[in-house]
């Protein structure tokens, strides 16, 4: 069990990791600063909605674990994805359960790299999973595919200003697959409020119900919501 602040630096400590999936995208030779005495074991590349293959973020490892880091919004087609919605089965476990369309299908086209690199790793290591903004959308649902279908089993999830991610449903498979989760955020950051817990489709009668997965900690001063560290 981490103490209080031993989970505070390494909140920190991967918060500036998230840092960096930014500039790995807004960087044309996808360069990014990699911690001290950590190697690139594989770099993220996803699917924006309108079919064009992005990066994402990048898979880290050092002698004693292995990060998984996804990147937040940083173009117009992660935005149109924010929007879809509503609602698909997550069929990366067995309970039913249903995630945000946009959200689960950038995560579904890099799921087999993922999951390939992953495989190819120690389970001996420590996995920690983590991003922003849309990057902790990203992050919530590989970290539950992880326990559910690797032998990394114990995965360490560190969110930043997450939306929601899916049902009721998924909320209650996910405390029972993850069960080391920090969810960190802004009050004051939109991003965290959406999508709202019931959601409904313009011109239609269908709704969708959404939840946030635990744990929630908070933060509460009024800064940008934009920014890695404040949310």
């Amino acid at each position: 069990m981490r103490t209080i602040v031993e989970q505070e630096q390494r909140a920190i400590f991967l918060a500036a990791v998230c840092g960096q999936t930014y500039e790995q995208f807004s960087n044309t030779d996808g360069s990014f600063i990699v911690p001290l005495n950590y190697s690139i074991t594989d770099t993220i590349e996803a699917k924006s909605i309108i079919d064009i293959w992005e990066p994402f973020g990048f898979i880290l490892e050092s002698p004693h674990e292995i990060i998984v880091a996804f990147r937040g919004t940083s173009s117009t087609t992660n935005w149109i994805s924010d929007i879809i919605a509503s609602q698909k089965k997550f069929k990366y476990v067995k309970e039913n359960c249903l995630t945000h369309r946009g959200f689960t299908d950038i995560y579904s086209s890099a799921r087999s790299q993922i999951m390939s690199t992953l495989a190819k790793l120690s389970s001996n290591k420590a996995l920690y999973v983590t991003g922003h903004s849309l990057g902790a959308a990203l992050a919530t649902l590989c970290a539950i595919d992880i326990a559910a279908n690797t032998d990394f089993d114990s995965p360490y999830l560190f969110t930043y200003g997450a939306p929601r991610v899916g049902d009721p449903s998924f909320s209650k498979a996910f405390t029972k697959y993850v069960r080391s989760s920090y969810r960190i955020a802004n009050g004051f950051d939109v991003v965290t409020h959406a999508p709202p817990t019931i959601y409904k489709l313009p011109k239609r009668e269908k709704k969708y119900y959404y939840s946030h997965v635990p744990t929630l900690s908070p933060r509460t001063s009024k800064m940008d919501p934009s920014a890695v560290t404040t949310s």
